[in-house]
């Protein structure tokens, strides 16, 4: 792994809501990350999980893989991300992994959850977790396209 792919794990107890924080070269696991956010005082737990697609929605963008780099920074903004959501929404639990290195398409790119006490506050806490993922921590994509062309999303 270079320089521009780090690895990044931090595991929260129970008085801590931010259960789980990942970056990883390796294969994501749903399980984990709902395991993370259990919590018996939650009445709602949300969970999304990205994917690499074989398009990126142009008639001429066939995908066939892409490659995910981290800046060094990437784990800090996460932890970041993720003090705000819970700081902004009753959250019980939450946690959020993303992968960096080569990617097929069909493999896991991100998944996140929360779990709050009730679903429409686990809900919106999810989407706010995953839309300031994508939009402030450094880590960007390199898309491969069937014709050989590639492209940088996010740097």
């Amino acid at each position: 792994m270079d320089d521009m792919a780090p690895t990044y794990e931090e595991r929260g107890d129970g008085d801590d809501p931010i259960r789980l924080l990942a970056i990883r070269d390796t294969p994501l696991s749903v399980d984990e990350v709902v395991g993370a956010v259990g919590d018996d005082a939650a009445g709602g737990t949300t969970l999304f999980v990205g994917t690499v697609r074989d398009h990126d929605g142009r008639p001429d963008a066939a995908v066939t893989g892409l490659s995910y780099s981290a800046h060094p920074t990437a784990g800090a903004e996460l932890r970041r991300v993720a003090e705000k959501v819970a700081a902004d929404f009753p959250v019980r639990a939450l946690a959020a992994v993303h992968r960096v290195g080569d990617l097929r398409v069909g493999d896991i790119a991100v998944v996140v959850a929360v779990a709050c006490a009730h679903r429409g506050e686990a809900f919106a806490a999810s989407r706010r977790l995953i839309d300031d993922l994508k939009g402030q921590v450094p880590i960007w994509k390199q898309q491969t396209f069937e014709d050989g062309r590639e492209d940088w999303v996010g740097a």
